[in-house]
């Protein structure tokens, strides 16, 4: 079994190679092959410490992509936390054997797995000439963000909403990825954007859903529990679809459809990433559309798969 260090895994794992790995992984779901472990958690206080374990994890089968023929590999991935802060690990198996093939440290690719899905998501639900990308946060997640949207549109300008540190992140836009960037209020972002990602760890709606404009493509990312939501049921309300990882996590974690109003988005309205790749539905031109992801194993063991094939454990 090889150990992949955090080094290892930055050196080889980029942006295009996990989009292509997550749209991969998110078909083989619609298809109803790949199969996911729903995350699991422990909580206790230890030592003046508020401590977590969490567990989750996907069954793949063989694909091929663009990096050769990938393996069928089951795999999980563990975290710990410790007062907020996160260390996570991925174990990787055959499934041709059951033997453990790899254990990897997981930050980095943790870091882009979440970014990664929302660009699969933006390059299949977003309108094709969206010009203006509005992030609501300036931390890992945001950033992250802002990379990976701009690998599937060709946007002309970034709008940074921010509690802290969002003219310092407009400057880094802008010399990272020669846009122009500037920080501007929630109502202003919402209002102008074509595609707008929201990274934060509000537990309240971020902006007046009432002021999206038509067209828009909304990726809420910044929570994975029932208790916490940055979008509001106005916004919900217009969305003509609301597009989701894996039905069983949203209903467990998605707290924005959770503490929707009963009625807000009608079960019809909710659909799958992978379904939606498989079978895309119609989308109009001013149709909005929302996608609320939570994180699920699949996308952790696919990128995981995707950096144990190129430093050959796999």
């Amino acid at each position: 079994m090889q150990s992949i260090t955090e080094a290892q895994v930055a050196a080889v794992l980029d942006l295009p190679g996990a989009i292509a790995a997550l749209r991969a992984a998110f078909a083989q779901h619609g298809r109803g092959q790949a199969q996911v472990l729903a995350r699991h958690r422990a909580t206790a206080p230890i030592g003046g410490a508020s401590l977590a374990i969490s567990a989750m994890g996907a069954i793949l089968e063989a694909d091929t992509t663009a990096d050769g023929d990938l393996p069928a590999v089951l795999g999980t991935k563990v975290y710990s936390a410790r007062n907020g802060r996160y260390h996570f690990v991925v174990t990787l198996f055959s499934a041709t054997t059951g033997e453990a093939l790899a254990t990897l440290e997981a930050n980095e690719f943790t870091r882009l797995r979440t970014a990664a899905a929302s660009a699969v998501a933006a390059d299949l639900l977003a309108l094709p000439d969206a010009k203006t990308l509005a992030v609501f946060g300036a931390g890992i997640q945001g950033r992250a963000h802002v990379q990976a949207l701009a690998q599937v549109r060709r946007f002309e300008r970034v709008l940074v909403c921010a509690r802290s540190g969002g003219e310092d992140f407009a400057r880094e836009i802008e010399a990272m990825l020669g846009l122009p960037a500037r920080a501007v209020d929630a109502a202003t972002a919402a209002a102008e954007a074509d595609v707008i990602a929201t990274a934060t760890r509000s537990p309240v709606p971020l902006f007046d859903g009432a002021r999206v404009k038509p067209g828009a493509f909304v990726a809420a990312v910044g929570s994975s529990t029932a208790k916490a939501r940055e979008l509001d049921d106005t916004l919900l309300g217009r969305a003509a679809l609301v597009a989701v990882e894996w039905h069983t996590a949203a209903q467990q974690e998605a707290g924005d459809l959770i503490l929707a109003a009963p009625g807000t988005v009608a079960p019809e309205r909710v659909a799958e990433l992978g379904e939606l790749i498989v079978t895309p539905r119609p989308r109009g031109a001013q149709d909005i559309v929302v996608y609320k992801s939570v994180g699920i194993g699949l996308e952790d063991v696919a990128l995981a798969r995707l950096v144990a094939h190129r430093l050959g454990a796999c």
